[in-house]
């Protein structure tokens, strides 16, 4: 037995010994995604390119849990990492019996290029929904819980590989992916492009990928300054990189910073791209023999890669590990189904309720359903899905809902992304006289999501516009104004959608967002009052398209709820739910902070409602004054937490050190001593919040003392 193959060995000397025997050929091919097996090394083959957004994706059967634009809904980082940890475990399972069927293709390993952790800065962005939002505090919360649920609590073994992408600066627009240059100011960059990503490094990421784009004239999958200096000095990031799939085309290709593949590819191995999804990696005997690169870059990039398949057990396999890995879970089955279910009704969001028509009664009515969406699984599934049998979709889910006496019609009245060429319209009629016109509209998978992928987009992917369409709004504004009916509207979709003056018509508004295989239950069991809604808006729904920036612009000037000064149509954090809650005896634990310490509050809630509810707790920082520009208003800690009716509940929350730094217009973070206001409440600060019936919140002064660089 070599060292390499006894696992009573440290890490290191099993690594180091697995390198020595291997030839600079060898050693070059395992760079590649599909690295191959060294037969006479006892080294199986690997395909790392693997998809787990929100569930195992792309490999047949699995439980497809809602959309990562809908777990970051939730407001519930506890909630997300069991969500995620519920799917490392079907990917093991799923992992362990490719294996012992002799299955080593793509999507069938353990490394998951999970989560995409960008800024969804700007809500025209195709790729916005696989993110957690626009803020760089719910991302980092919300993605540090996706890393630890799939990565496990073992400090020395992995259950799966978790990856952030795309580092960094990378949202858009989906058309110019591969030729733009962002170069946004040296203070967005540290204080909103960088954050998440800092703080997946902290908590133990095994993987980061690179994005297509180039930052600052670098391409960011070969970018000195990105992979050497940010990642790995100054973040001291131990694990490995790999390139956006065959983003190292790009630099000779589009980005013009190399003349040749053979090039690419040395530039990449130099500055740090240790796996190449592509295969530009193939020119690595070139570069070799040429003198491009050396054994030293090999091995270093070579290390990092093994030290994940090491953690992963790949070499540590047997018969029995294996049968015991593939039944550790049953894969889509009825618990995880649940869960699934669980994840849609809490990523459920209430925008508008008006005399509170909802929930809607279940027994003895009369209802018209209508647009394309209800039926359609489309919109339960989002991109980057797994299979299911257990797919409910909307108009199924009211179905189910509704009792033995109350009649439901279907029409799909309005196609959502081009005009109807029939003049007439069957679909107006039976939205008269109703007790309710439930009108399921928004967005689908084909309008919205990544180059190629969404086929009805005329701009790959991106929308040019974030106003419902034409075709939707034309005819709701029919039933709205025929004023026979209440107008229930479902907004489906990844992203913002503004209703413009359906707002003020409709009678309620909710979002379902992509809400997985139990989507059309959870919807519906929202609609006739099953569950209490608690979700969460993660994004700004804009009031149109003149009140954002352009889209090519990176500067965050005018973006999202932290820099937009006028009033949006629906605010960051905004949901209503059946019960009503209240804000009391906001105290902090401190009035003067010294710069690098926490400081915590507490608050009590409370439910002065007859029914049981949950309320997301939100803690927002502003800066009374200071020597830059700084948000207008910055998350610093949330909590969703169950209130029982008629009761209150305490709530602690910590305003974290990180977070009360000022970031300089040269890109330093540091403690400037000044006041602080902090406000705590249901929704983000502001006006359009109270407007749409959040609690009134609370605020409290302190001042923070010392002045120190960090």
């Amino acid at each position: 037995m070599h060292p390499y193959q006894d696992s009573t060995q440290d890490l290191d000397t099993r690594i180091d010994d697995l390198i020595s025997r291997m030839t600079p050929l060898e050693k070059m091919r395992q760079l590649h995604y599909q690295s191959p097996a060294i037969p006479h090394l006892g080294v199986p083959a690997y395909n790392w390119w693997n998809e787990c957004l929100h569930g195992v994706a792309r490999n047949g059967k699995a439980t497809v849990f809602p959309q990562a634009i809908n777990l970051a809904a939730t407001f519930d980082a506890d909630f997300v990492k069991t969500v995620f940890r519920t799917i490392a475990m079907e990917a093991r399972a799923k992992y362990a019996r490719s294996v012992l069927a002799g299955q080593r293709g793509q999507y069938r390993g353990l490394t998951f290029w999970t989560p995409n952790i960008n800024i969804f800065r700007d809500p025209r962005w195709g790729r916005g929904q696989e993110t957690y939002g626009e803020d760089p505090f719910l991302m980092s919360r919300m993605g540090l819980a996706v890393v630890n649920g799939l990565q496990g609590d073992d400090p020395e073994k992995l259950l799966t590989a978790a990856c952030a992408k795309h580092f960094a600066v990378h949202s858009g627009p989906e058309e110019q992916r591969h030729v733009f240059d962002a170069h946004p100011s040296r203070q967005d960059f540290r204080e909103t492009y960088l954050p998440a990503f800092k703080a997946l490094v902290e908590g133990g990421v095994e993987t980061v990928m690179g994005a297509y784009n180039r930052v600052y004239g670098e391409p960011a999958c070969g970018s000195e300054y990105l992979l050497e200096t940010i990642l790995r000095r100054e973040w001291k990031f131990e694990g490995h990189v790999v390139s956006d799939c065959w983003a190292l085309n790009d630099f000779h290709l589009h980005h013009k910073v190399t003349k040749t593949s053979t090039e690419s590819a040395a530039m990449a191995l130099k500055n740090g791209c240790d796996l190449n999804c592509g295969c530009v990696y193939e020119e690595l005997p070139a570069a070799y023999q040429e003198g491009m690169i050396s054994d030293a870059d090999l091995d270093r990039s070579l290390r990092r890669l093994l030290r994940t398949r090491f953690r992963l057990g790949m070499f540590d396999e047997t018969e029995d590990g294996l049968m015991e890995m593939a039944a550790c879970t049953k894969v889509a089955g009825e618990e995880n189904g649940q869960l699934a279910l669980d994840a849609a009704r809490r990523s459920v969001v209430l925008l508008k309720n008006q005399n509170n028509i909802l929930p809607l009664p279940a027994g003895g009515a009369n209802y018209f359903v209508c647009g394309t969406y209800s039926t359609s699984i489309d919109v339960l599934l989002g991109n980057y899905y797994g299979m299911n049998d257990r797919l409910t979709t909307i108009l199924e889910g009211v179905t189910g809902q509704v009792e033995d006496d109350t009649n439901i019609e279907y029409h799909p009245a309005f196609l959502p992304d081009r005009p109807k060429p029939n003049k007439v319209n069957w679909g107006i009629g039976p939205a008269r006289n109703r007790n309710a016109v439930i009108a399921v509209v928004g967005l689908d998978p084909f309008m919205e999501g990544e180059e190629g992928d969404a086929i009805l987009s005329d701009y790959a992917g991106d929308r040019r516009s974030v106003d419902l369409s034409p075709t939707q709004k034309e005819f709701l504004l029919r039933v709205a104004e025929d004023g026979n009916s209440p107008l229930v509207i479902v907004v489906c979709g990844g992203s913002a959608v503004s209703l413009g003056e359906l707002v003020d018509k409709a009678d309620a508004i909710v979002w379902a967002g992509y809400p997985g295989q139990a989507g059309g239950r959870a919807v519906a069991e929202v609609l006739f009052g099953k569950t209490n809604p608690a979700g969460r808006l993660p994004f700004t729904v804009p009031a149109g398209n003149d009140q954002l920036p352009p889209y090519e612009d990176y500067s965050m000037e005018g973006r999202t709820y932290r820099f937009l000064k006028d009033k949006p149509e629906f605010p960051f954090g905004f949901g209503l739910g059946f019960s009503a809650f209240t804000y009391e005896d906001l105290v902090l634990d401190a009035k003067e902070v010294e710069a690098g310490h926490d400081l915590c509050c507490e608050v009590t809630v409370r439910n002065t409602s007859e029914r049981d509810g949950d309320e997301v707790v939100q803690a927002y920082l502003s800066v009374d004054a200071a020597s830059v520009r700084t948000p207008i208003y910055q998350l610093v800690d949330f909590q969703r937490v169950s209130v029982p009716a008629g009761t209150t509940k305490k709530v602690r929350l910590t305003v974290p050190a990180d977070w009360m730094q000022i970031t300089r217009e040269d890109g330093a973070r540091l403690f400037e001593a000044g006041s602080f206001t902090l406000h705590v409440g249901g929704a983000s600060p502001g006006a359009r919040s109270s407007e749409l019936g959040a609690p009134d919140m609370l605020t409290s002064s302190f001042t923070l003392v010392a002045l120190s660089d960090v």
